[in-house]
């Protein structure tokens, strides 16, 4: 169970920007994970995790030696006007058209942005196919792809 859940501690931390014990708690919560803060300050000692500052000169847990690429909204804002020409949803599933060669960039810049509605994208040479949870949550993220596109 500790490997488990230590091993769902990098997932989340690699995913989200995680600045305190408490909010790493109740991501672990969220997961199925029900833990007390002396766990959590265990869990954060023996991974290694260490505090690092972010593009807002905040503080988040990242590995040792991590160097966060940059996840702000103007990175990805630059990267959708770059490089996308269209997107569309079905259910969970968006799929994003770049300019040839563009895909990886914008697919890298998502997985990248911390959205959590957002679980993963598959990024092609032209084509991303982005899968999101809940299914529910897919009208925001379609919203949000349109501002990045300024409408």
């Amino acid at each position: 169970m500790k490997v488990g859940r230590q091993r769902k501690v990098l997932e989340i931390i690699r995913r989200r920007r995680i600045a305190t014990q408490e909010e790493l708690s109740g991501e672990l919560k969220k997961n199925g994970y029900h833990v007390t803060q002396a766990t959590v300050s265990r869990d954060i000692k023996e991974l290694g995790l260490v505090k690092i500052p972010f593009d807002n000169n905040e503080l988040y847990y990242a590995r040792p030696g991590e160097t966060p690429l940059p996840t702000s909204r103007e990175r990805l804002k630059k990267v959708f006007l770059d490089s996308v020409i269209s997107f569309d949803a079905s259910e969970n599933l968006i799929i994003l058209k770049t300019n040839p060669g563009g895909a990886q960039g914008v697919a890298s810049a998502i997985d990248q942005s911390g959205w959590e509605e957002i679980i993963g994208t598959v990024g092609g040479d032209d084509t991303i196919l982005v899968v999101v949870k809940p299914k529910e949550a897919t009208g925001r993220v379609l919203k949000k792809f349109g501002d990045l596109l300024g409408g």
